[in-house]
């Protein structure tokens, strides 16, 4: 065989360089898409009704002796009739009542298997940790535009976020003590930022300090709402345009409303109960209230994903109404320092009140190149956590991440039907 042209050699070298570039980019294209998963089944087995319940619990402001990431490695895994009892729950209606719902679970094997314990051993107490890195949202040109507009507040004092038109899921202790439900569950109510009817007068001045703070946040914010993606040649056209106008907007708008609304029902996972999943407990730190009217308001849907440190930057977004900042939305954005299968510690500044809030991240979809923001976690809060099960103390701020057992769970309580 005689020695090959080298201009077949040149044409050899570009395709297998165009084929390598190619799978290279469907590769980092895969980090930035939501993962498809077999989500298993959830269905009721039977329903009884209980007594009703004194609510007669109070809110704590710091959750204590909970088993947290390094406790629960300890622990054997669960069984199937430990995570059906676990996700079996109590439902609470508006006028008082309570019943108790068994569920069976179906299809767990088809789950894939969650990506493995990673372990981080810096620890920092983070409630604000050095300088505040958090943005209060305090007009109606941000706080009641999606996404910041999925956002509410509890009136037992917490946050919630709209995973449906009339749903919200919220953390389980803003309603459960583990042994009691708070009192003013019996009259709960969620409140939504609504624009006011007329314009609010006043205003803060135009000059100084003020004004290039208000800018340098206004940015902030208007990143974090940054348009999906096919929306977004129409919007970077006119950017420079309108960040002045803007801005001006901004001033003029004011201040925004609560609207309130009763809640229908509220559903507890039993595996929150104490005595039922111990040292699991903060697992089960979620909870799902039933509006007695829809808002017309846009609402998030949730979203599945193994690990939040393996995606690029690796940040995860919640917005809450902090006790620090009566009445203000406060929008906050940081990494994940570590995960395990369900609980996410993290380090973003944030206040008790925030508790409940709605953790999400923005992805591709599937076979396309719009962007969506979807729920992967609820916002535990602050806790002190017993890192070994041998009762020594450490703080963190703690989330709870959506499994697909949980989002099984969450979609048959929105549904009716978790397929």
């Amino acid at each position: 065989m005689g020695p090959i042209p080298l201009c077949v050699l040149l044409q050899v070298t570009v395709l297998t360089l165009g084929v390598a570039v190619a799978a290279e980019e469907n590769a980092v294209d895969d980090q930035y898409t939501w993962p498809q998963w077999r989500v298993p089944l959830v269905r009721r087995k039977r329903t009884v009704a209980l007594s009703s319940p004194d609510f007669s619990a109070h809110p704590q402001p710091e959750l204590s002796g909970t088993c947290g990431i390094e406790c629960q490695r300890h622990l054997p895994s669960p069984s199937l009739d430990d995570l059906e009892q676990f996700l079996s729950y109590e439902t609470v209606y508006e006028n008082g009542t309570r019943t108790y719902t068994s569920v069976s679970v179906h299809g767990l094997d088809e789950v894939t298997a969650w990506s493995k314990n990673a372990s981080s051993r810096s620890r920092h107490k983070r409630e604000v940790y050095g300088t505040d890195t958090r943005f209060t949202i305090a007009d109606k040109q941000f706080s009641t535009k999606y996404p910041f507009s999925t956002s509410v507040k509890i009136s037992t004092g917490c946050s919630g976020v709209l995973v449906s038109p009339k749903h919200v899921l919220t953390a389980a202790h803003c309603i459960h003590d583990g042994k009691n439900y708070l009192d003013g569950v019996q009259k709960l109510r969620v409140g939504i930022l609504k624009e006011k009817s007329r314009r609010a007068k006043g205003g803060k001045g135009r000059g100084g300090k003020e004004k290039g703070k208000r800018k340098k946040e206004d940015k902030a914010i208007e990143e974090a709402r940054e348009p999906e993606e096919n929306d977004g040649k129409k919007n970077r056209k006119g950017k420079g345009k309108n960040r002045k106008s803007r801005s001006r907007r901004s001033v003029e708008s004011g201040k925004p409303s609560f609207k309130w609304t009763r809640v229908k029902q509220t559903q507890v996972p039993k595996g929150w109960f104490k005595g039922v999943s111990d040292g699991l407990a903060a697992d089960y730190d979620y909870a799902v209230l039933e509006l007695k009217k829809a808002p017309k308001v846009k609402y998030m849907d949730l979203g599945v994903i193994p690990s939040v440190k393996k995606l690029p930057a690796g940040r995860i977004h919640f917005s809450g109404f902090d006790d620090d900042r009566p009445g203000n939305l406060v929008y906050r954005f940081c990494s994940v320092s570590e995960e395990s299968n369900d609980l996410l510690y993290q380090y973003c500044d944030a206040k008790p009140g925030s508790s409940g809030s709605g953790v999400y991240i923005r992805l591709k979809e599937p076979g396309m190149k719009k962007w969506k923001r979807k729920i992967i976690g609820v916002f535990s809060g602050h806790q002190w956590v017993d890192v070994n099960g041998n009762g020594l103390q450490q703080d963190y701020n703690v989330a709870v991440r959506i499994t697909p057992l949980k989002y099984a769970q969450i979609c048959y309580w929105v549904h009716g039907d978790s397929s």
